[in-house]
C-alpha cells in the first residue's frame, strides 16, 4: 500500500531549471512569458504627445469644469509677452475665449513635456506681461499633472469658477 501513494519516476514533476536562452523549464515544459508593459504615453514623441493626448485631455477637462467655449491650439512662436524682446520661437499650447476675451499660454522651452515651462495669460484683450514658472516642481510630468496644473492654473485667475 505505501507503494500506491508514492509517484514512480518517470511522472516525476519536472525540474525547476530553466533554459535561459529560450525559456523553457527542464523536461520540455514551457513557462509563459511575462507581458510586456506598454510604454507610457508621456513617452511619446513631444508633439504628438501634446497633440494627441494633452490637448484633448484638457479640453474634456475644462468642458467638464463648464468651460466649453475655449479654443485650445499648439503652435511654435516667440513668446507674446510685454517686454520679452526675443525672437526664440518655443512650443505653446494656447487657449482662447473669443467670448470673455481671455487668454493663456503653456510654453515649452525644450521640446520635452519634463523640461522647464513657462505660464502667462491676459484679460480683456491686453498684451500678458508677466511669465510664471508652471509645474516647476515636479520632476516628472504624466499627462493627468499637466491638466491638474492647467486646471489649477486657470482657476487661480478665477477663470473657471469663482473662489
Amino acid at each position: 500500500m505505501a507503494d500506491e501513494k508514492t509517484t514512480p519516476p518517470s511522472s516525476a514533476a519536472p525540474s525547476k531549471s530553466q533554459d535561459s536562452e529560450t525559456g523553457a523549464q527542464a523536461g520540455g515544459t514551457t513557462k509563459p512569458a511575462a507581458k510586456a508593459k506598454p510604454p507610457a504615453i508621456e513617452d511619446k514623441p513631444f508633439t504628438e504627445f501634446i497633440q494627441q493626448d494633452f490637448l484633448p485631455a484638457l479640453t474634456k477637462a475644462l468642458e467638464e469644469q463648464g468651460v466649453k467655449d475655449v479654443d485650445l491650439s499648439f503652435t511654435q512662436k516667440p513668446l507674446g509677452v510685454f517686454g520679452v524682446g526675443s525672437d526664440k520661437p518655443y512650443w505653446q499650447v494656447q487657449g482662447l475665449w473669443r467670448q470673455k476675451m481671455r487668454q493663456f499660454a503653456i510654453a515649452f522651452t525644450k521640446e520635452n513635456i519634463n523640461g522647464p515651462k513657462l505660464f502667462y495669460c491676459c484679460d480683456r484683450g491686453s498684451q500678458p506681461s508677466t511669465i510664471e514658472q508652471f509645474m516647476g516642481d515636479e520632476r516628472k510630468a504624466t499627462l493627468d499633472l499637466m491638466v491638474l496644473f492647467a486646471l489649477k492654473r486657470l482657476n487661480g485667475q478665477k477663470w473657471l469658477a469663482r473662489n
